[in-house]
């Protein structure tokens, strides 16, 4: 039975096939980017707001699904993809690499400090200390695009191979790979071949933490 419960939640599962956020595939659906917000899917006297066939088309073609998939997500036969994260929406707070590079906005422990930051919705269930940081410039691609958005959890375990953003005690951020951290120092691989890799030792390391999901 085709209802307005399960045609929204058709469209939060195709964003979290595709690794986005409700806001997110609107904006690559070229569509406002509140499109798809909570507050959009019912009205201002609480009748169901329905999403229009055009947004649906858009949102298909944008992500290269086809109609049958789409249709299967409404009727609840999508499965999820290995290793995604549950559509559960949790908001967190987004800054960019320049503001997490500045003094003042991060204790010594890596998690943000104050108040009154942009927030933003996740396709995932955050904890109380995940926060969001904004790629600028290209130099993380080919992963990590001017714009993508990265979710990383302060004080989460490490291990070789994991995608991790590293701030120095002189206020550089880097997103990169851990190749191996000890006592003394951590190697990291570059994600953009152009830019070398690095081993920094842990003295001059301020906080180290794991990227857990990210918006492309």
């Amino acid at each position: 039975m085709l209802s307005h419960d399960r045609v929204w939640a058709a469209i939060d599962a195709l964003a979290e096939r595709y690794s986005l956020s409700a806001s997110g595939l609107a904006k690559r659906a070229g569509l406002d980017s509140t499109a798809f917000n909570k507050s959009k899917r019912l009205s201002s006297d609480g009748r169901p707001r329905w999403p229009s066939t055009e947004s649906l088309a858009k949102i298909i073609e944008a992500t290269g699904a086809s109609l049958d998939e789409f249709t299967g997500l409404v009727e609840g036969r999508g499965k999820p993809v290995p290793g995604s994260l549950p559509a559960q929406r949790s908001s967190v707070p987004l800054l960019g690499f320049a503001q997490a590079g500045a003094g003042g906005f991060f204790d010594d422990a890596g998690f943000p400090a104050g108040q009154g930051w942009d927030l933003i919705e996740l396709p995932a269930q955050a904890t109380e200390t995940s926060y969001a940081l904004q790629v600028q410039g290209d130099s993380m691609l080919p992963l990590y695009r001017n714009g993508d958005v990265l979710i990383v959890e302060p004080g989460a375990a490490t291990r070789k191979g994991d995608r991790v953003v590293v701030k120095t005690n002189a206020g550089e951020v880097m997103a990169k790979v851990l190749d191996r951290q000890s006592s003394k120092s951590i190697m990291l691989v570059s994600l953009n071949p152009d830019h070398p890799d690095r081993e920094i030792p842990m003295r001059d390391v301020e906080w180290v933490a794991r990227i857990v999901w990210a918006s492309q």
